[in-house]
């Protein structure tokens, strides 16, 4: 392992020891709801940014993918009262599918006619699930919570720290995709597809490969988030908002390095939970809106791109 690899892994284990310690001494449950959305919205993020940043490949269907993450723990508990493990596991498992059918459907597709495929797939699927009465239908389902398990004192704690699981686990799958032939290979696709495929780069088996490992992890995402809110209804579970929040928080943060996703979800997570505190919950979107254009505009390649072009500059006054 690289010294690279060692600073990250020994900061992933850093960072899981905080959220377990947090667990352990903070008594307020409110910093553990708060928290917990910010991490949802990394992983969610990072996982966007396998298939959109790194490939190129703008997905507007993460609703879609989240959903049914939502939807598959809701079945599994309410048909079998599977335990969370196996409900992470089995939306995983699902995302996975659905990631492979929507990539031969439509990864021949390029540009603006994937995207809105995208939104189609959510508008179906949000479609079936509100007609689905036994996961509760447009009306919605009611969850409730399970025991906690031990050194937890609460579920939602848990939640938050398994969630914090699946932040490490979504890092270093997108950190590894980077530096790997894989990212070389998507990033080669990216730039000129027609080229990458005439030098011999397999574009087909990556775009599917980008395709099923972002929907695992988009779907392992949301398949917490009905215990977390105990109850779910589809236009909450398949809201448009998560589909662009995500896409503005890896724009924001920088598609290029697996890091940009995690600052941009950070920076408009945190934002989003304290102006629903201190002013309101609608205010979200504008904020939203005005931070991706001002990104968009003056900084397209995010913060990462900031942080590279200001190190770039101070090289160069050294030298």
């Amino acid at each position: 392992m690289n010294r690279g690899g060692t600073q990250f892994w020994i900061g992933a284990i850093l960072f899981l020891v905080a959220t377990f310690a947090m667990t352990q001494i903070i008594g307020n449950q409110y910093p553990f709801f708060a928290c917990y959305v910010i991490l949802q919205f990394i992983v969610l993020a990072v996982a966007w940014n396998i298939l959109g940043g790194y490939a190129g490949y703008v997905n507007f269907g993460t609703s879609a993918f989240f959903g049914v993450g939502v939807y598959t723990a809701v079945f599994l508990f309410k048909a079998a009262g599977a335990p969370l493990a196996v409900q992470i596991a089995a939306a995983a498992v699902v995302g996975a599918l659905m990631g492979f059918a929507l990539g031969l459907l439509t990864l021949r597709m390029q540009g603006i006619f994937f995207s809105i495929a995208t939104i189609a797939l959510t508008i179906v699927i949000e479609t079936s699930i509100t007609n689905w009465r036994y996961v509760g239908g447009a009306a919605g389902i009611q969850m409730q919570q399970p025991v906690a398990m031990e050194p937890f004192n609460s579920y939602v704690q848990m939640l938050f720290f398994i969630q914090a699981l699946l932040v490490v686990l979504a890092v270093a799958t997108s950190r590894y995709i980077q530096n790997s032939w894989i990212g070389r290979g998507l990033q080669a696709l990216k730039d000129d597809e027609l080229a990458a495929e005439c030098t011999g780069v397999p574009t087909l088996r990556l775009k599917l490969l980008a395709c099923v490992i972002s929907g695992a992890l988009m779907c392992a995402a949301g398949a917490p988030a009905a215990m977390y809110l105990q109850y779910a209804d589809p236009s909450s579970a398949f809201n448009l908002n998560y589909s662009v929040s995500v896409l503005a928080m890896s724009l924001i943060g920088g598609t290029a390095h697996w890091a940009g996703p995690v600052i941009g979800a950070i920076l408009l997570g945190t934002t989003q939970q304290l102006l629903t505190v201190t002013i309101s919950s609608e205010v979200n979107v504008l904020v939203l809106g005005v931070m991706l254009v001002l990104f968009v505009v003056g900084a397209p390649e995010g913060i990462i791109g900031l942080i590279g072009k200001a190190r770039r500059n101070r090289n160069e006054g050294e030298g």
